[in-house]
């Protein structure tokens, strides 16, 4: 079964994501800050990353770019999540490293159809 970590700040949002994502038979980790995500990657090797873009101390955009330079984790999928959409523009103008973008707002089928769709593309190259 594929885990998928799901970092936000706010409480309700992870219990939302957590609970769409459990919907469709996956395992879900949870981090509430960046550093926190960081060493639950080490701990748990998830298969996929959805981060909140914008957290206290290490945002989302940093984690991504920690996640992308590292040579353990560069091909983990990652999902930039915000509840404003003008931060996808700035965030794709600073770096292009994420694999997929989803405000808050989006209905749960884009984030499931996302999020599995991630997943199946990286078990293609895996297996390559």
């Amino acid at each position: 079964m594929d885990a998928v970590l799901v970092v936000d700040d706010d409480r309700i949002q992870r219990l939302i994501i957590s609970k769409i994502l459990k919907s469709v038979g996956l395992r879900v980790i949870v981090a509430s800050n960046g550093v926190e995500a960081l060493e639950q990657v080490r701990q748990h090797s998830p298969s996929l990353v959805i981060l909140d873009m914008l957290m206290p101390g290490m945002n989302g955009t940093e984690v991504c770019k920690k996640l992308k330079a590292d040579e353990k984790t560069h091909r983990l999928p990652v999902v930039m999540y915000s509840g404003q959409e003008r931060e996808f523009g700035s965030y794709w103008q600073k770096s292009n490293s994420a694999d997929a973008y989803l405000s808050k707002l989006c209905r749960p089928q884009a984030l499931i159809d996302t999020v599995t769709g991630l997943l199946n593309l990286s078990r293609y190259y895996c297996a390559s």
